[in-house]
């Protein structure tokens, strides 16, 4: 998978079987998710990405067999309709659950939380797992998956590593054999901090997404400082990632995207 000013969207999944707010039957969260990735490849997007959103509250490092079993029949389901390059993140921090799914339903990439250093997150402290993640990739054959990590992540607190900047940051998870960054700002749909981004372009050698806070508005002012941008609550009706998808909030990002690749 190439990276060359992707757009990425997001479908959250539904509240999946065994979770607090969990309304459907696996088969309608699959008509769900199916639709929103199937809208997505109809609007011209590059990727797609799934994630549990809905799951909350979430648990620390691992979920239960029934959400990765669940998340596999979900990224199957998409996979055999969609055509698009594909990517799993499940949360929190459930990487190594990510991973065999993605293997399984022949998805390109993961989203992998914690991957360098560790910080504390709503579930707790989330410690470092690019050693064990990577290792497990290269048991079970899933060298081909992409595993993109976020660095000093949305919706936690870096107190414990704040002697260590995003540069650093960066270059440890550039030395720890990750395939590409991603950047957030504070929380799901904030901006990422311009000058962090900046300061990363030069600092290393593989891909740095952008993983919250990207509107049609904004998109221009983060273009060249970024080679994916993955999108979710700007698709969304208002904005808002809990709502379905606005095909004209979608028609306008498009269309803006199509100017900058001019």
């Amino acid at each position: 998978m190439k990276l060359e000013k992707s757009i990425i969207g997001m479908v959250h999944v539904q509240a999946l079987p065994g979770t607090p707010n969990n309304k459907h039957s696996i088969e309608e969260i699959c008509e769900i998710a199916v639709q929103e990735a199937k809208t997505y490849e109809e609007a011209g997007l590059d990727a797609i990405m799934i994630e549990n959103m809905h799951d909350v509250p979430y648990l620390k490092g691992a979920v239960g067999p029934e959400i990765t079993a669940s998340m596999a029949v979900v990224a199957r389901a998409i996979r055999e309709v969609v055509n698009l390059p594909l990517g799993i993140q499940i949360l929190a921090g459930a990487n190594k659950e990510a991973l065999a799914v993605a293997k399984a339903a022949n998805f390109q990439f993961i989203r992998a939380e914690g991957f360098v250093f560790g910080h504390v997150a709503d579930e707790g402290y989330i410690d470092s797992c690019a050693g064990e993640l990577l290792r497990y990739r290269k048991v079970i054959g899933a060298e081909d998956v992409k595993i993109f990590t976020d660095i000093k992540k949305k919706h936690s607190s870096h107190a414990l590593t704040a002697d260590v900047d995003i540069d650093e940051t960066a270059k440890a998870a550039e030395f720890f054999l990750s395939d590409g960054l991603i950047v957030t700002g504070a929380s799901t749909g904030k901006a990422v901090y311009l000058h962090e981004l900046k300061s990363l372009k030069d600092k290393v050698q593989i891909p740095v997404l952008i993983g919250s806070g990207i509107t049609a508005e904004n998109l221009e002012e983060y273009w060249n400082y970024a080679s994916g941008f993955i999108i979710g609550s700007h698709f969304k009706e208002n904005g808002f990632w809990k709502n379905s998808i606005s095909k004209e909030r979608l028609k306008i990002f498009m269309e803006k995207v199509k100017q900058l690749k001019k």
